[in-house]
């Protein structure tokens, strides 16, 4: 009688896992059981190409390539995996351990929808799944649009650049809010302003100017062999049509996904138009460090009156003078500067650069819990809490940057 009964349909298989070996990925394995229970197979590279042609392959709605360092020969395998698997309408997660950023950018350009590096997060390739199900929208794109870029003359825009020696220095208030007072400084004649976040990691200036982040920037930075003014003014947004933005990418991505090249163009293509060009650097020194210090004419280093900052200086002025680099360029900026009446610590201030041998040339008061805040809100200073100290000083700095940028200009 059972042969005669209708036998339970096995679920189908929604997800592949392809590597060399999937043994070697053990906390994947876990992953996907956790995710998809038994609606997953394994698949070695060879064998998934035959399969993306298969019947089977039709229920695939992702594959997850997992990699090391000793797959990175057979790059143009794995490449070839992702174009059949996007020609087939299958999702591609790719699990990297131990992968060079060359690599990484030649996978992702050939069209790797998620990057989770290995050993996996917590949760990490569930959110993944997540974002595939549910592709992010950018409902902000439409009331923030792209600035049309016209070719013409080329401004020659000043580069001004803001590096934080130490976490929580400051460097993203101070790059944000003179951006935006730049914007400002001349109300009849106001100057072009285009803020640029380069910390592809931890950047956060599209939170503090309440900014969505965009997937295309990554692909602008990592393409500009090909970027043109319309790709370029794609990738920024405008923040209530006075700032230009180019946010840091939506996903976690290596520092030196990106060369110096990249940086340059990018830089070029905005001095090229705009005034100036304000640059929020990450903490850590890259190989492209060296290509926006030599562009910048201005290049604020910001610390605090603590002895990791002093540390931090220290060190950094070592690296740059052992490489015969500009260090000349850099104007030391001292946040939650001691108050005016505060003589033990204008004191402290005073001995720390000489101790350093540097020169603390600009001073920053502590804005207090305004400035967080104002973060918080998505807004700069100028907009939330006007009267506060520090936004008064970031704009007489703006004011003092403007008309020595005017008085060169009109000495030229």
């Amino acid at each position: 009688m059972s042969s005669g009964m209708s036998q339970p349909e096995p679920n189908p298989i929604v997800a592949c896992t392809v590597s060399r070996d999937v043994q070697n990925f053990d906390l994947l394995i876990e992953d996907m059981e956790m995710a998809l229970g038994e609606a997953w197979g394994d698949l070695g590279f060879a064998e998934a190409l035959a399969f993306f042609s298969q019947p089977e392959a039709e229920s695939l709605e992702f594959i997850a390539l997992a990699m090391d360092h000793e797959d990175e020969e057979n790059l143009i395998l794995m490449g070839e995996i992702i174009t059949q698997a996007k020609a087939s309408g299958i999702a591609v997660i790719l699990i990297a351990e131990d992968v060079t950023p060359a690599s990484l950018h030649q996978l992702l350009r050939k069209g790797a929808d998620e990057f989770v590096p290995y050993p996996l997060p917590e949760q990490e390739l569930q959110m993944a799944i997540d974002r595939l199900s549910t592709p992010e929208v950018e409902p902000a794109t439409e009331a923030r649009p792209s600035p049309q870029l016209k070719t013409g003359p080329s401004r020659e825009g000043a580069v001004i650049v803001v590096h934080g020696l130490a976490g929580g220095s400051g460097s993203t208030t101070m790059a944000i809010n003179l951006a935006w007072e730049l914007a400002l400084v001349d109300a009849d004649n106001p100057p072009s302003v285009c803020l640029i976040d380069l910390d592809l990691q931890g950047g956060s200036v599209s939170t503090y100017l309440d900014l969505p982040r965009r997937e295309f920037v990554l692909e602008m930075m990592t393409e500009t062999e090909t970027m043109d003014e319309d790709v370029f003014g794609q990738a920024l947004l405008a923040f209530e049509d006075k700032l230009q933005v180019l946010t840091a990418p939506s996903d976690m991505v290596p520092l030196d996904i990106i060369d110096s090249d990249d940086v340059q163009r990018v830089i070029d293509m905005a001095r090229s138009h705009f005034d100036y060009v304000v640059i929020d650097m990450p903490k850590t020194l890259v190989q492209w460090s060296e290509t926006v210090l030599n562009a910048a004419h201005v290049y604020f280093a910001m610390l605090e009156l603590d002895m990791r900052s002093a540390q931090n200086a220290l060190r950094l002025k070592r690296a740059l003078q052992s490489e015969d680099l500009p260090f000349e360029k850099l104007r030391f900026a001292l946040n939650r500067a001691p108050k005016f009446t505060d003589l033990s610590g204008k004191s402290r201030v005073k001995r720390m650069g000489e101790s350093l041998g540097i020169s603390i040339d600009l001073q920053l008061p502590d804005g207090g819990k305004q400035v967080t805040q104002s973060a918080d809100h998505g807004l700069p200073l100028a907009n939330s809490a006007a009267k506060n100290p520090l936004r008064k000083e970031i704009a007489k700095l703006a004011s003092s940057l403007h008309e020595l940028g005017r008085s060169d200009a009109e000495a030229a």
